[in-house]
């Protein structure tokens, strides 16, 4: 009997464009695969093993003959590609519309009202890439103390602050304050803090970043185990990205290395339901700075870490990998997020080995699944909308196609 399951997700690691790619510019994106085309190659022995090769052509990862787990593609019901909305989605969450977005910047009266909340002055309100708005304006902010506020593509209102000039907490509750005010017709996906240590010309950010999500408007899987007495842990960023609801504790990590270190040691720790983790650097360091190279040697690391992580799995344990959105490196002409179809892995040490899952209909499968596998719908309580025995997700289960090719 499986009791414990793990979702990883290979933050921004989509596979290819989804049919309304067009309406977003993606035409043509294909994180992981674009990624290994421009490196000539990747090498992934244990997603290779696992069959990440057999749901789309990669270079240096072919399909395997007998995959280790089962395998598919999940497509975004949700409009936009935001974190926010693609994590909200596999956590059973479909939204109807997308999160605002400001290609002009933000209004002036809404700045205005910001900077009154906070008692700030702010500088910027374009969008940017966070790397370039720093070298452009950080100087003039460590003189003045002025804010960096910037936006992108996705829906974001994030707030650049030199360490030294704005210590985090005060920075951290700036941000509290403008979640609060971002309200309405204005509640934009994540308020996100963007601290950076050194000196003109010498600018980086640090791993000290953090965001402030909406909550979800309807229960999650998380709400739903949490309410059952199951637990829920959260690795990374998870905790913000669902406001922290639904997460029993929350375990911080805020690099690759150190999401599957955590993640490892976590399985020594909670022995049953449901950990939650994000390796982050694929999207924060690589994609959005369009840097192919260490694109690929990251999803390598991550694919040797895998491989220790395998190890160390249970015949009760379930591993979900998948992925939020896509954000390819390749297309030099953003730096954005990529509307994209996200690989689908399921593996447990004795299950059925090399189910093609298909194409997803939603990433709300994932909360599907889970509600299925922890016999959630016979659960009811006060709190929920649907009667006893009706999934409260849009989602369709996999786990019958699974269970069926049982021995």
């Amino acid at each position: 009997m499986i009791n414990r399951a793990i979702i990883l997700i290979l933050d921004a690691c989509g596979i290819g464009e989804l049919p309304d790619a067009d309406i977003y510019g993606d035409v043509g994106a294909a994180t992981i695969p674009n990624v290994a085309h421009a490196r000539g190659g990747l090498s992934m022995p244990n997603c290779e093993k696992l069959g990440l090769g057999n749901i789309i052509a990669i270079d240096g990862v072919p399909p395997a003959s007998v995959p280790a787990a089962c395998f598919g593609r999940m497509a975004e019901q949700s409009p936009g590609k935001d974190s926010t909305s693609g994590h909200w989605e596999i956590g059973g969450v479909i939204l109807p519309q997308a999160f605002p977005v400001y290609p002009d910047g933000f209004p002036a009266e809404l700045v205005e009202r910001f900077e009154e909340a906070a008692g700030v002055h702010t500088i910027g309100n374009y969008p940017a890439s966070g790397t370039e708005i720093i070298k452009e304006l950080g100087a003039r902010h460590v003189r003045t103390g002025e804010v960096i506020l910037y936006t992108s593509a996705d829906s974001v209102f994030q707030l650049a602050a030199h360490e030294d000039v704005i210590p985090l907490d005060r920075l951290y509750e700036i941000c509290h304050i403008a979640r609060k005010l971002l309200a309405g017709e204005h509640a934009v996906g994540r308020v996100i803090a963007r601290p950076f240590v050194g000196q003109p010309g010498y600018f980086t950010r640090t791993v000290n970043r953090r965001d402030f999500s909406l909550e979800p408007p309807s229960p999650t899987i998380l709400d739903r185990l949490q309410l059952a007495g199951i637990p829920t842990v959260s690795i990374g960023k998870i905790y913000d990205l669902f406001a922290g609801r639904g997460i029993s504790r929350k375990v911080a990590a805020k690099t690759n290395a150190e999401v599957m270190a955590n993640l490892s040691a976590e399985l020594e720790i909670t022995t049953e339901g449901l950990l939650f983790a994000n390796c982050v650097d694929f999207d924060m360091l690589w994609g959005h700075r369009n840097d192919v190279e260490s694109f690929g040697q990251g999803l390598e690391a991550f694919d040797r870490d895998l491989g220790s992580l395998l190890h160390k799995l249970r015949e009760t344990d379930m591993l979900i990998m998948t992925a939020d959105h896509g954000c390819d490196p390749t297309m030099t002409h953003s730096t954005d997020h990529t509307r994209e179809y996200v690989p689908l892995i399921v593996y447990n040490p004795r299950i059925a080995q090399g189910v093609n899952l298909g194409t997803r209909a939603t990433f709300a499968d994932v909360a599907a699944s889970l509600e299925e596998l922890f016999a959630l719908k016979t659960l009811t309580n006060q709190h929920e909308a649907s009667p006893l025995g009706k999934s409260l997700f849009p989602g369709k289960s996999f786990l019958k196609e699974i269970v069926e090719c049982f021995g």
